[in-house]
């Protein structure tokens, strides 16, 4: 059986989902394939799921603390099996909903596993037999896994991915969390303020070492006011099995150490799903880091696009997304270009994080003389009212002009804020542009505004 399509898109999560969904409202005939399911990691295992566990660890929290609001209240325990349930929910709920708009949007979407057999040309194994879909385009939407490390002992049944993660029946008593990027943050986050007890180790000098230093020492303050035992500048050499628990080792700049543990957490990154796509048959190049694209995500064959982590590429939900659009708007002859200078980038842990464009160091590398300015949360009177004011705001800009390089979030509703600083880069804003907007009182987003003139010399209220 042959089917014939426009575009054909190899992978429903949301680079993939909203590819078609542009697609179809451009015109086109589209055909959508997925092996698992509709939403990809972002709804199903990541982003949403994390998200919905973070939130009912912080009403947790809240809840222990309301006796500072004033607030008298029992004894507070978690349901984690509720807890899930409500996960699950929210889940479905969100993923009801993409499968509704496919529908409406009237994409033929397949349950198979797709392989490219020429450049024209899918196979697609079904439950029900194979079949081949013949498309005029195509756009590669496979996503990531997560990744491993070449560690003895680290195939046992106590060894979890973040993927795992989500889908735990009950929590572990403790926990050893290897990697402290955003995903072993965000996990070490939340099995701590659940009860669990966290060792969190990381191989780099300190946590989140991709961030502004200020961010990263920020966040590693809030995992110590935790309670989390934090490795940094050490690695998990061997794991063993011993009845229920694990013994990891673990070499420290202190010498080796070793903890038992109920299970261990793998949060290393993600790797793209290259293998068994048919790659060679599409006359598709692709690197062990993902599939090369230029800038209107197109591959090395001109008919064949590439979107979200199989690329590569930052491995964030809201790229993918708006390299999806991108992908089927430059299928269809439209001129189209994604552009990663303001990509915003959110890590969900308490205090949170967010970030835009160029941090000071990377600034400094590319040889702009800087103007740095930096606004403290414990100055704004709506986080003091919150009861939440670790953290600050950094605004990195271009001395000559003043125009603003990059903005690093640590606080209370850090990915929020970080939305008006992404747009002002977008814009190419300067710091004169921040002070000239008006922003109202009290709220959390006098601290850009601070922070801009911080960078000037004259913050007014430190």
């Amino acid at each position: 059986m042959t089917s014939g399509s426009d575009i054909a898109i190899i992978g429903g999560g949301i680079g993939g989902y909203v590819a078609a969904l542009r697609a179809r409202q451009l015109g086109a005939r589209v055909v959508l394939i997925e092996r698992d399911r509709i939403g990809g990691v972002c709804l199903n295992w990541g982003c949403i799921p994390t998200k919905t566990l973070l939130r009912s660890a912080e009403v947790l929290q809240l809840a222990r603390g309301a006796a500072t609001y004033g607030v008298v209240v029992g004894d507070v325990a978690l349901d984690w099996e509720k807890a899930q349930k409500r996960k699950e929910q929210v889940v479905r709920r969100l993923t009801g909903g993409v499968k509704t708009l496919l529908e409406r949007a009237e994409v033929e979407v397949l349950a198979g596993t797709a392989r490219f057999v020429s450049p024209s040309m899918l196979e697609v194994a079904t439950d029900t037999g194979m079949l081949q879909v013949q498309a005029g385009q195509f756009v590669i939407a496979t996503g990531s896994r997560p990744a491993s490390l070449p560690i003895p002992g680290l195939s046992g049944e106590g060894v979890l991915s973040s993927d795992d993660v989500v889908e735990l029946d009950h929590l572990p008593g403790s926990v050893v969390i290897i990697g402290a990027g955003p995903i072993g943050v965000e996990f070490a986050t939340l099995f701590q303020a659940c009860g669990v007890q966290v060792t969190l180790v990381e191989i780099l000098p300190r946590v989140l070492p991709m961030l502004d230093d200020d961010l990263g020492s920020q966040v590693e303050r809030g995992l110590k006011k935790m309670k989390i035992d934090l490795h940094t500048a050490s690695r998990v050499i061997a794991l063993e099995e011993q009845g229920d628990l694990q013994t990891v080792s673990v070499e420290t700049p202190s010498g080796q150490t070793s903890i038992q543990v109920e299970r261990v957490l793998l949060a290393v990154g993600r790797r793209p799903n290259v293998e068994d796509i048919g790659l060679e048959a599409a006359g598709v190049r692709a690197e062990k880091e993902g599939i090369q694209v230029d800038e209107h995500m197109r591959t090395s064959a001109q008919h064949i696009f590439a979107v979200g982590d199989v690329t590569g590429g930052p491995l964030l939900a809201h790229v993918a997304l708006q390299e999806g659009v991108v992908a089927a708007e430059t299928a269809l002859g439209l001129e189209r270009v994604m552009r990663y200078d303001a990509v915003p980038s959110c890590v969900f842990s308490w205090p949170e994080v967010a970030t835009v464009g160029l941090s000071e160091e990377q600034a400094a590398k590319q040889g702009y003389d800087l103007r740095v300015g930096r606004f403290p949360f414990r100055a704004n009177g709506k986080a003091l009212a919150h009861g939440d004011y670790d953290g600050l705001v950094k605004v990195v800009a271009d001395a000559e002009y003043g125009q603003v390089l990059g903005v690093h979030i640590v606080g209370p509703h850090a990915s929020d804020l970080i939305q008006e600083a992404t747009m002002a880069l977008t814009l190419e804003a300067t710091l004169d542009e921040f002070e000239a907007t008006i922003h109202p009182h009290p709220t959390l987003t006098e601290a850009l505004a601070e922070a801009a003139l911080a960078a000037q010399g004259r913050a007014l209220h430190i």
